[in-house]
């Protein structure tokens, strides 16, 4: 059976520029987040498709790269497609670390200022807190998808949903204790067991915690500051108001 890339775009149907390139969207396969433009010949792209790593056309070197071999933060390629006109690529990648050369996540990481809602409160920045997530997220579906011998994680994954739900049971009741009678850290790290075992009751059903930050932001912004990102009114609010 051939690759999704072998079969979704062919070189010879592209439509390339007047200096032979064009401009490829790179999009992390497992959260639908988009991590970085950049551009490829038919080179870059013909080598891509060979390896299932990126390479990209450098305007300023002339030259073709392969993302990672500086960084170490390799784009693993699950594929690529051609957009309906032939001159747009979608490559689908698995990213190791991070894409941008900022060091951030994504190198789509700052609303632009014009786009803020009107009379609200500044957009949330959620890009900033996802790296963990995502590197979570990511390591819950490896093993769904192909469990270890001693992974705590493909226990509990093997157990279903039963025995997952019930550590999270077992968590939340732990961060109840913990605020009542223990310390600021302890507290910490309860909550911290909570949300692991959470994303892992998700990555069985194939989700990942970006839907999830996804309706918190969705709240946050239709709330223009009436209501918090749980949902809840703000004090002396109509808690029906945010439903």
């Amino acid at each position: 059976m051939r690759s999704p890339s072998q079969v979704s775009v062919r070189v010879g149907d592209l439509r390339f520029d007047s200096e032979g390139l064009i401009p490829a969207v790179v999009q992390e396969a497992a959260t639908g987040e988009v991590l970085m433009v950049a551009w490829m010949n038919a080179e870059a792209l013909g080598r891509t498709l060979t390896e299932r790593r990126t390479r990209f056309w450098s305007r300023s070197r002339q030259a073709v790269w392969r993302k990672g071999d500086t960084s170490g933060h390799v784009q693993h390629v699950e594929a690529v497609y051609a957009d309906c006109d032939r001159d747009t690529l979608l490559v689908l990648v698995h990213q190791d670390g991070v894409a941008c050369h900022t060091g951030s996540r994504s190198c789509f990481v700052a609303p632009l200022e014009a786009l803020e809602p009107r009379g609200g409160p500044p957009m949330t920045d959620w890009s900033e807190t996802t790296g963990a997530l995502d590197t979570l997220d990511r390591v819950i579906q490896s093993r769904r998808l192909a469990p270890s011998e001693g992974s705590y994680v493909a226990r509990l994954l093997a157990g279903g949903d039963t025995r997952v739900t019930r550590k999270i049971g077992e968590e939340a009741a732990e961060v109840i204790a913990a605020a009542l009678i223990e310390s600021p850290d302890r507290l910490v790290a309860e909550v911290a067991d909570l949300w692991f075992h959470t994303l892992v009751l998700l990555g069985a059903r194939g989700l990942s915690s970006r839907p999830v930050l996804a309706e918190l932001a969705r709240r946050h912004h239709a709330s223009a500051g009436q209501t918090e990102p749980g949902g809840t009114s703000a004090p002396g609010g109509d808690p029906s108001a945010s439903s």
